[in-house]
């Protein structure tokens, strides 16, 4: 019964990872398809011409699009147009600060230039003794910089992400001699956050686990937690 419970547990959990990426993957596809095929004339489309309706082209046609804006903005015409978009947005009392703040945060994740969230490192949190995994994200810069001077060292900025969903968390401004940096990538610090420290980077030493480790992985762990403890 407990190999049964083993396989079950196995499989569950190569499938249900699989299972949720596909179906993720799906919905947003439909959910592009729903706001750009009405857009597109009957004609041009793949549905008028097979007698079934293609998921995707509409994801494939907001590509191209928004690959053709991003060419057409490095040219002086679209930098000029974009500059008078974002000019007359900024007269836009309400409209102005959701902009700005949504620009600032697309920019930061998505520049090549960004240099944010590269290096992962731990700091002593909540209180000494406590070690928690956080991502640099910047020095502090401007007012925070100016008040926090008289901590004699330079500040920088971490976020502290929580388990198991890494979106959301604490910026803290941690002193630079405070801060471990770490040698593991983003990505496998990340997997260290959302599995609750059951993926580490010994385990994932070479980017993520095919259904092979992680059964293998699985089997493992739950053999160890049903192995006996040994009687003093």
């Amino acid at each position: 019964m407990a190999r049964l419970r083993n396989y079950f547990l196995t499989g569950f959990i190569v499938c249900a990872p699989l299972a949720i990426t596909a179906w993720i993957t799906w919905s947003f596809m439909g959910w592009v398809d729903g706001w750009v095929k009405p857009y597109i004339p009957s004609q041009y489309t793949p549905d008028a011409y097979l007698p079934f309706a293609l998921p995707g082209f509409g994801l494939v046609v907001a590509l191209v699009l928004i690959t053709l804006i991003g060419f057409l903005t490095a040219n002086f015409i679209g930098r000029t147009l974009i500059g008078w978009s974002e000019n007359v947005l900024g007269r836009m009392p309400l409209v102005r600060s959701v902009y700005t703040a949504l620009k600032q945060i697309f920019e930061t994740v998505l520049a090549d230039r960004s240099s944010s969230f590269k290096t992962a490192a731990l700091i002593e949190y909540p209180r000494p003794g406590l070690w928690c995994l956080v991502f640099v994200a910047t020095t502090a810069r401007g007012e925070i910089a100016s008040v926090l001077s008289d901590q004699g060292d330079e500040m920088l900025a971490v976020f502290l992400p929580p388990t198991p969903n890494p979106t959301s968390g604490f910026l803290l401004f941690v002193p630079r001699e405070d801060v471990r940096v770490l040698d593991m990538s983003i990505e496998a610090a990340l997997k260290l956050v959302i599995s609750a420290g059951l993926v580490s980077p010994e385990d994932d030493p070479a980017g993520p686990l095919s259904p092979r480790q992680a059964s293998r992985l699985v089997a493992e762990r739950l053999r160890a937690r049903e192995k006996p403890e040994p009687v003093d």
